[in-house]
């Protein structure tokens, strides 16, 4: 007698297609046994949990709401001011940086808020961290964009006035 594998008896469509001894194929849409997808259908689910996480910061977080603003205005600047390639590209991750550590930030202050709503120094101590990071991303992003377009601007002003 042969044993089928608790897969198979899981897959109802892929169940037939297997041969005798074998393990059925699991269903493209279900999950194996451990809980987690795997192949191509693993990075679609992937992005909507980033596209959710990014919806509910957007949602909850007003200084997330206020760097997307202006990363709207700064990330197409930084690909049309006279700059190397490589400059374009440091524009543009020194904006994309305080989106992604404020993101970060956001996670952190979920994350201690679920555990508990009072005061605790340490609880206090992983948000102000967090604010910090959010602050020197700002500030990496500030003085990329002086260096970068500084001189750029100085000359334009003196030219014209």
């Amino acid at each position: 007698m042969v044993r089928s594998d608790s897969s198979s008896a899981s897959s109802s469509s892929s169940s037939a297609d297997a041969r005798p001894g074998e393990p059925a194929k699991p269903d493209q849409n279900s999950k194996p046994a451990n809980g987690k997808r795997s192949g191509p259908l693993r990075g679609l689910f992937a992005l909507r949990h980033s596209r959710d996480g990014i919806a509910a910061t957007w949602r909850e977080e007003s200084a997330f709401r206020q760097e997307v603003c202006v990363a709207v205005v700064l990330l197409p600047l930084a690909f049309v001011v006279p700059a190397s390639a490589a400059e374009h590209v440091l524009l543009a991750a020194s904006v994309l940086l305080v989106l992604l550590v404020e993101l970060i930030n956001s996670s952190i202050e979920a994350a201690i808020d679920r555990i508990s709503l009072e005061r605790h120094e340490l609880s206090g101590r992983a948000k102000d961290c967090g604010s910090a990071a959010v602050t020197v991303a700002i500030v990496i992003g500030a003085l990329t964009w002086a260096v970068i377009c500084g001189p750029l601007a100085w000359n334009w002003l003196r030219a014209h006035f």
